[in-house]
Parts: structure tokens; C-alpha cells; sequence
């Protein structure tokens, strides 16, 4: 990759001269804790306390080192207490090896980025004055805030390196260390000592074997990375840090500011993958599901950017909503499936999440973590993402709503941030994907952050429900087909054109009788200002139709004026398109777009609106039939209570 105007280069000999200071700071150094508190050390055969080192059997004791304390400050061995992660092993095991080598690679590129920014910042020159004693008061204050600023760059720059080199050795063991807290921010090397002492009470505590030992780093890493990029949200003098990259040849590593470097590492998936053809009737959202797939696969790497989300058109979120067994699994099914397989030939990483209801957890605050980690591992930039909520009216609560619990309500909280928040970023490297049976149970504002609306409504025509039971029967019979071209109702453009063309008019009755009012008063729909009209009245028809429904019927139109999928040669042959540079590729998708008509506006406009009145619908009938019942239990109640009192 190319250094581009704002990325600096962190030459390799810059990085390994620090390599002795990190090898110092893994051996030993003393350490008080000010916030935090020692914790106890796992329990073992021999209930050694944490106050007692770890001592590996037939090893001799380091010189000058007599203590092996990491609660008091004669000393945190690191070095040391890495090795006793398997107890009784006197060898260093080559996962050992790589968590040590690890954390020295991340701490000599911490030491040498804090170059870096003291130099940037001025703070280097300050800090030669204070050593000669002309510093003068005037520069006390800006001197004691850049020494801050460099200890939280510090200590992100430590959890980001920590994390990323070290993700390729992490396994499924999954490690909880609660939050970091020995932060401290007097300055850079006071600031490494709390962090590393912190890292070492909870290798001391969770890591019982190898794999544990690398889950609780790198866990240990993401949570401090967390702490530190809050704290640097209001902190001061950070410019210097945030506002610049600097690129790791050797770990092909970039960072950049408060943003996390995870390692580009794609899920392994063992779905059943579905063929276009297998998902019946969806037409609609059959097709806009096999566009996307190949839209997210113009993301450009260096950029770190998608030329469809530049030109418009991109659907970063989107809500399929159906009854149930009309396909909506089918269709994960096949767009995870056409991602997968783009990206294995492209050689990209994939990564796929789910979140389902199994996130949301009793404990205070750990929904809302895990939907944040959900939302930045499908984000990472590195990879080409797909995330799903299944059956989203389960997990994220209705804001108000007396029956959604804590962690469904910090679900909802954290999914609005994230698909249209103020620090919404859409590099097009992505998209998300909300499910639903009962879309009337989401929350009005959530569900509005679904950029397109995909009705997974089913077979519709006989055509379909021959094909679909002709699916299924499989091919372990004799029965013939009889008069039928199997799956040619399936033929996506055919399909798609009719489906396109039945929305021309409403589908839902409330807003056809709004349709038909504004075209008896104003004529046809042709000009903005008619189309303007005919949304007004919508809205006052529903006053849930607010200016972001006009945002995301405008985004669909853009969709439709990229009414092209990418052509088949241009995914199996990566070098004809995915392999060229942003440039090329943004002017080759501007060649294929298409005109914007009246058609395709009005079109959308009644789709989209069609789904809103379809959800209020339901939410009318749902609170309607639950207050009849609620209304037959008072009057059963009344009933017993009267006859007890006879």
C-alpha cells in the first residue's frame, strides 16, 4: 500500500532502538497502584497467594529481582509471570513466546509513536527545558497537558498494537477482565507501569493455560483501548495524535488516531450457503439482497472506501420483515453465502456476525457491550462485513416500553448510534441487516434507520409454490413435473421488473386512499412539487412519516439509479474490477448507472410508505387486541370477585 499524503512511515530502526527499554519494562520495574486493587490470583493446587511470584520449577532467579509482588512495589515481573502460565511446564511454550514477543513489539511502536508526538506536539522541546530548568510558568499548564495527552496516546497506542499483533493467535477461549482502572495520566512511562501492572494481576488471575493466557491480552488490550479512547474525548492537546497515521510496514499495520487496528481476520462460516435460485418469490428482495453483495465488494482497501457509497446507492441498513416461513433465514442464507464467495476468490476477509437474543444478558450494561463489540467487528475496516439481527423485535426493546428490559433498552440505544448516529461513519465496507416477524414491535425511530425496506413476503403465484415444492421434494422420487418450466418464475429481472411495476399504486389500503385523494387533486405524479404534495399527505396521515422516511425513499431512488448488478466476470476475474484502483472503479459503476425517473420515485415513495402503514397497522391491531383482553380479564375478575361475595 502507497503512503499517502497525511501517513507517515514508522521506520523499522525507530521501533527496534526501544526494544531494550520494552525488554526492561517486561522484566521488571516497581509499581504502586493508586485506583486500583490487587486481585487474588487464581486458585491452584498449592493456593499460592498474588502477593507470592510465580516460580517455575528448575529456573533460576533473574539477579537484583529478590520479590515477585505484583499488589506491592517491589516489583511486577511480567516476563515471569507469562511463563507460569501453565504452572508446572519448565519450557517456554511457543504461545508464551509469541505473547512476549507480543507485548514487546507493542511497546517499543508505543515508545517510538510517543516520539513521534512529542516531537509534533512541542512537548519534546518542553520536556529538554524542564530537564535544564528554564521552563517557565507560563508553559507549566500546557506542559503538564501535553504529559497527559502523551499518556493516554500511550496507552491507546499499547492496547492497539497489543490487540492487533496478537490477533492471529487468539483462539474461541474468550476471557472476561471487567474494566481497566489503573489508568493514569501523569505521563507516558507512569502510565505504562499502571497498565502493565494491571495486565498482570489479570494474567495472575484468569490465565490458567495458553490459550486463556492470549484471550485475557488481548481482552485486557480492548478494554483499555476502550477507557483511554473515552477519556481522550474530552481530553486536551490530542491533535497531534488524532489527527495523524502512521504506517507499520513490517506488521502491516496502520494507525490511525483513537481508531482500532484489529487484524483483518474473516469468520469461518458453516451455514448452509443458498443459491439465488433456491430462495423462492422474495423478488424484490432476492435481487436488491444479490446486488448488495456485490456492491460491498467494491470497497477499496487503500481508500478505505466504496465509490457506491460516495456516488449514493450504498445500503449500509436494511430491515427484511415477513411472516413467518416466508424466507427470511433463506435470504441470509444466500447473501452471506454470494459475500463468501466474492470474497474467497478476491482473497478479501470476510466476516459474518449474528446478534441474536443470547446477547442480551441480566448483568448491568453487558447487553449494551456486546452490542457495541457486535457493531465494531462487522465495522472493522479491513474487512468486508455483513451483520444480522434476527428477529430484532426480540432484542432491542421499544424506548418507553414497560415490558422491554435493561438490556434490550441499552441494545436499542446503542443500534440507533450506530446506523445513524452523529459519529455514523459509512465507508461501504459493510452492511447490516435487521430481521423480523413483528417489524410493528421495533422501535419507530430504530426501525427508521433501515435505509431500504426488503418485504420478504414468500411464494406468491402458483408458478412459485410449484417451484418451491419441487425444491424440496429433493430428487429421491420418481414424480414427473408435469406441465411447468421449473424456477423460470424465478428469473431475477422478469420477476423483479413486475414487482417493481406493482407498486406503481399502493398495496396497503390507508395509504391508497391517500394515493387516490392526492391524484384526483393534483393529476399525475410527474413533477417534484406533486411528489411533494403526495409525501406531505402522507405524513399527515401518519405523523410517524418525518424527514428521514424522505432520506431513505431518496436512498432508495439512488439505488434504482444504480439498477445494475455488477457484472458476474467482474467477481470471478478480481483483476478486471475489484483489483482496480478507487478511481477506475468508481468511473467504471458511473458508466452503468441509469436516469432517475417519475416512475422509480413514485415507486419507492409507495413502497416505503406502504411498509410504515403496514407496521402501524399491526401495531394498532396488536395494542387493540391486547386491550380487549385486558378489558375480558377485568371483567372476569369482577365476575369471580362478586360471585365470592355472595
Amino acid at each position: 500500500m502507497g503512503l499517502t499524503s497525511d501517513l507517515m512511515e514508522l521506520r523499522e530502526e525507530d521501533i527496534r532502538k526501544h526494544y531494550d527499554a520494552a525488554v526492561g519494562m517486561l522484566d521488571g520495574f516497581d509499581h504502586t497502584p493508586r485506583i486500583a486493587k490487587a486481585k487474588s490470583a487464581r486458585s491452584g493446587s498449592d493456593e499460592r497467594s498474588s502477593v507470592i511470584g510465580i516460580r517455575r520449577r528448575f529456573r533460576s532467579t533473574t539477579p537484583g529481582l529478590v520479590t515477585r509482588s505484583t499488589a506491592c512495589p517491589e516489583g511486577v515481573h511480567l516476563m515471569e509471570r507469562i511463563e507460569g502460565a501453565d504452572d508446572d511446564d519448565p519450557l517456554v511454550s511457543p504461545v508464551q513466546a509469541n505473547v512476549m514477543h507480543g507485548l514487546r513489539r507493542a511497546l517499543a511502536i508505543t515508545l517510538a509513536v510517543g516520539e513521534n508526538f512529542a516531537e509534533a506536539s512541542g512537548l519534546a522541546d518542553l520536556k529538554r527545558a524542564n530537564l535544564a530548568g528554564s521552563l517557565s510558568d507560563d508553559r507549566k499548564a500546557e506542559f503538564s497537558e501535553l504529559l497527559s495527552a502523551e499518556a493516554l496516546v500511550s496507552l491507546y497506542v499499547f492496547g492497539n498494537t497489543c490487540s492487533f499483533v496478537l490477533a492471529p493467535h487468539l483462539g474461541e477461549t474468550q476471557a472476561e477482565v471487567g474494566e481497566v482502572e489503573e489508568v493514569l495520566t501523569d505521563n507516558a512511562p507512569l502510565a505504562l507501569h499502571g497498565a502493565l501492572w494491571e495486565l498482570d494481576q489479570d494474567i495472575a488471575s484468569l490465565a490458567e493455560d495458553d490459550m486463556r493466557l492470549v484471550a485475557v491480552v488481548c481482552a485486557f488490550a480492548e478494554q483499555l483501548m476502550e477507557k483511554v479512547a473515552l477519556r481522550a474525548q474530552t481530553a486536551p492537546r490530542l491533535a497531534a495524535f488524532s489527527g495523524a497515521s502512521w504506517r507499520i510496514e513490517a506488521d502491516d499495520l496502520t494507525l490511525q488516531g483513537f481508531t482500532p487496528a484489529r487484524k483483518a481476520k474473516g469468520s469461518t462460516l458453516t451455514m448452509a450457503f443458498k443459491k439465488p435460485n433456491e430462495v423462492i418469490g422474495n423478488h424484490i428482495a432476492k435481487y436488491q439482497a444479490m446486488k448488495l453483495a456485490k456492491m460491498v465488494m467494491a470497497y477499496d482497501f487503500d481508500r478505505r472506501l466504496n465509490p457506491f457509497a460516495e456516488l449514493g446507492g450504498f445500503i449500509f441498513t436494511f430491515m427484511g420483515d415477513g411472516k413467518p416461513g416466508t424466507g427470511k433465514t433463506t435470504l441470509i442464507q444466500m447473501m452471506a453465502g454470494l459475500i463468501n464467495d466474492y470474497c474467497q476468490n478476491a482473497g478479501y476477509p470476510f466476516r459474518y456476525q449474528n446478534f441474536g437474543i443470547d446477547n442480551i444478558d441480566s448483568y448491568q450494561g453487558k447487553s449494551g457491550q456486546n452490542a457495541k463489540a457486535f457493531i465494531q467487528n462487522v465495522l472493522d475496516p479491513g474487512v468486508i462485513g455483513f451483520g444480522t439481527i434476527d428477529d430484532i423485535d426480540q432484542i432491542a426493546g421499544k424506548r418507553g416500553d414497560r415490558q422491554s428490559s435493561a438490556g434490550q433498552q441499552e441494545v436499542t440505544a446503542v443500534f440507533m448510534e450506530a446506523f445513524a448516529g452523529a459519529n455514523t461513519v459509512v465507508r461501504g465496507n459493510c452492511t447490516f441487516g435487521m430481521f423480523s416477524n413483528y417489524p410493528e414491535n421495533v422501535d419507530d425511530a430504530l426501525r427508521q434507520r433501515a435505509g431500504a425496506r426488503f418485504l420478504v413476503d414468500g411464494p406468491k403465484t402458483r408458478d412459485d409454490y410449484i417451484d418451491i415444492l419441487n425444491l424440496l421434494m429433493g430428487k429421491n422420487h420418481d414424480i414427473p413435473l408435469g406441465d411447468h418450466e421449473a424456477y423460470a418464475a424465478q428469473e431475477i429481472k422478469r420477476a423483479v421488473a413486475a414487482s417493481f411495476e406493482s407498486h406503481s399504486r399502493p398495496q396497503e389500503d390507508g395509504l391508497m386512499q391517500v394515493f387516490d385523494r392526492v391524484q384526483n387533486q393534483i393529476g399525475d405524479l410527474d413533477t417534484i412539487a406533486k411528489m411533494g404534495a403526495y409525501l406531505k399527505a402522507i405524513q399527515e396521515a401518519d405523523e410517524r412519516f418525518t424527514g428521514r422516511a424522505i432520506k431513505n425513499i431518496t436512498d432508495a431512488v439512488k439505488v434504482r439509479a444504480m439498477d445494475f448488478e455488477l457484472p458476474d466476470e467482474w467477481m470471478d476475474a478480481p483483476d478486471l474490477f475489484l483489483f482496480k484502483s478507487y478511481d477506475e472503479k468508481k468511473a467504471m459503476i458511473s458508466d452503468l448507472r441509469v436516469p432517475i425517473t417519475v416512475d422509480m420515485v413514485v415507486q419507492e415513495i409507495n413502497r416505503y410508505a406502504d411498509s410504515e402503514f403496514r407496521y402501524a397497522d399491526k401495531s394498532d391491531e396488536v395494542a387493540i387486541d391486547n386491550m380487549v383482553r385486558d378489558y375480558g380479564r377485568q371483567e372476569e375478575a369482577k365476575k369471580r370477585y362478586l360471585e365470592g361475595k355472595i
